[in-house]
């Protein structure tokens, strides 16, 4: 969304999700003032009924019935108001989490953290809930619902009214007094927390290395200190949150007390209008309900300021660009011409001058040892990083002029490791292809071979799987993956080590499925097999980044 320059872009973020969610905001804001008049109304008829039991003028069970049922209908309307706001709050959340988790499927996976970008889509979104749900609806009700209590109490006593008009000025003083630290303290606690989270996820992944390395006990005491420092981060959050909750308490204590000694020194001289002082000292506690609940609310303001500078970046940054395909070509010539890339500028080029070109229906083999550059061209042929030289080309035109969501849509990739959802075996498939129907689903299983070992699980394709892919075999998971190639039908299939740690009865069958995949396709492959070499003829050997020139034989 644009901002204005110069402005806050956490504060832009949130006053712009704030106008367009403002058909959800404006019910609570109505339903508290309705609740508002209607406890002006009853502390009016409370204070009649006082006063006739204290023997000023008199009132009849008429008053208390409508005082009871002002009560029950001044409960009605805080539940209903709180359930708005809640229903406010998911809506913001959910549209908020939908825009940030869009961004990051649109940035180079390798270029956030998952731990980070977890942290991101749940714990800061998550803590922008309450600036929709509480603040805006506190915020409005903390201007108008005193206006509104004070300008009744003027009506029944002026000099009463002045106080709690003065006390309502009063209050943002005290307020700003700890909500500049506030921000900053809790701007510092998200960091800590996403900084926690991040390094959670990484070392929970790397968990069975570090039992093996004998590292456990290391990161334990690592993560624990972590955890403190996000413990003192947020008692300092507290702290600030309590220092405003008693300042606030002082003025309404001394509000009270103001006006509890101008009505008895009246009363001492015989009162001119005992229920107007009734009534004036009843809706102290009204007047400042919208103060208390303003005050909780303006630390999720502070909060969702915390988090949305965070999140302001990455939906302020804009949509990589690029050209829009029509439709899917049926097939692809894919040519590489003297492509170079340094990942690092602070280390050598991962791929120097390397050119090759592949025609529909041919499969190229990339081999070389670990570190020659296979997967750093799978990478740049995905678009998950552009060259700092070089050209690729499909059918003559320049890949890296397309949308990268477009250059995705004619690539089918089958990595090293598959990662597999905790969900059936078909919707695993349907991942690569989520509108296709079950016949699809199940030819695409019956290619890869998945059938196989499928139809003796005890619900065959519809059968659960683990987070990771928990409960299959490496073959099994890699067939799987495999499965979503054939599903997915694009033109240019790129395979990454698809046959390696599987055994030679496992990678002959996953051979015979991905010939059939290459079939008719342009296909790259990184692969160390001899097995594969031997089934795919054309190989392009790289060392060190560059292309290893052929061997030509020598007639004698």
């Amino acid at each position: 969304m644009p901002q204005r320059a110069g402005r806050d872009p956490a504060r832009a973020l949130l006053s712009a999700a704030a106008r367009e969610g403002r058909s959800v905001l404006m019910p609570p804001i109505l339903l508290g003032l309705a609740a508002t008049a209607s406890g002006i109304a009853q502390a009016w008829l409370v204070a009649t009924l006082l006063a006739a039991l204290l023997g000023f003028g008199t009132a009849g069970w008429s008053s208390l019935s409508a005082a009871a049922a002002l009560a029950v209908l001044q409960v009605a309307l805080t539940v209903a108001q709180e359930t708005a706001a809640a229903r406010a709050g998911e809506t913001a959340r959910s549209t908020l989490r939908r825009r940030i988790f869009t961004r990051l499927l649109g940035e180079t996976p390798s270029s956030r953290p998952a731990g980070e970008g977890a942290a991101l889509v749940v714990d800061r979104v998550e803590a922008m809930e309450g600036y929709f749900a509480r603040w805006v609806p506190a915020a409005a009700l903390a201007v108008m619902a005193p206006l509104a209590i004070a300008f009744a109490a003027a009506a029944a006593d002026p000099l009463s009214g002045v106080i709690l008009f003065a006390a309502g000025l009063l209050v943002p003083v005290g307020m700003a007094a700890s909500g500049v630290g506030a921000a900053m303290a809790s701007r510092r606690q998200f960091d800590a927390l996403q900084q926690l989270s991040g390094r959670f996820l990484n070392r929970m992944r790397g968990l069975p290395t570090l039992v093996l390395f004998r590292r456990q006990e290391d990161e334990a005491r690592a993560l624990d200190a972590a955890a403190q420092e996000l413990r003192r981060r947020t008692m300092r959050v507290l702290r600030l949150a309590f220092l405003s909750t008693g300042a606030l308490e002082l003025i309404a204590a001394a509000v009270l007390g103001c006006l509890a000694w101008r009505h008895g020194n009246l009363a001492a001289a015989g009162h001119p209008a005992p229920v107007s002082a009734l009534f004036c000292l009843l809706l102290v506690p009204a007047f400042f309900a919208p103060f208390r609940a303003f005050s909780v609310a303006y630390h999720e303001r502070m909060s969702a300021q915390g988090a949305a500078a965070a999140l302001a970046p990455i939906l302020a940054a804009e949509p990589p660009g690029g050209l829009r395909l029509e439709e899917v070509p049926p097939s692809v010539t894919l040519v590489v011409d003297h492509l170079s890339h340094r990942p690092d500028p602070a280390r050598p080029l991962a791929i120097d001058d390397v050119s090759f070109r592949v025609l529909p229906g041919e499969a190229l083999v990339l081999s070389g040892p670990s570190g020659s550059g296979k997967s750093t061209i799978l990478k740049l042929l995905m678009g998950f990083s552009r060259p700092d030289a070089g050209r690729i080309a499909l059918n003559g035109r320049d890949a890296l002029g397309l949308a990268p969501a477009e250059l995705r849509r004619m690539i089918a990739y089958l990595p090293q490791r598959p990662v597999l959802l905790r969900a059936s075996i078909r919707e695993n498939i349907r991942l690569a292809r989520p509108e296709a129907d079950d016949d699809a689903v199940e030819a695409a299983a019956r290619a890869a071979q998945v059938t196989a070992f499928a139809q003796d699980l005890p619900e065959g394709l519809g059968t659960m799987v683990g987070e990771g892919g928990h409960g299959l075999s490496g073959g099994q998971r890699l067939r799987v993956a495999l499965a979503r190639a054939f599903l997915r039908d694009a033109p240019i299939v790129l395979l990454d080590e698809p046959t390696a740690h599987l055994d030679p009865a496992t990678e002959a069958l996953v051979l015979d499925s991905l010939r059939r995949l290459c079939t008719g396709r342009t296909a790259i492959i990184a692969s160390h097999s001899a097995a594969l070499r031997a089934r795919f003829p054309k190989v392009l050997e790289l060392r060190d980044g560059r292309v290893v020139p052929q061997r030509r034989a020598v007639n004698t």
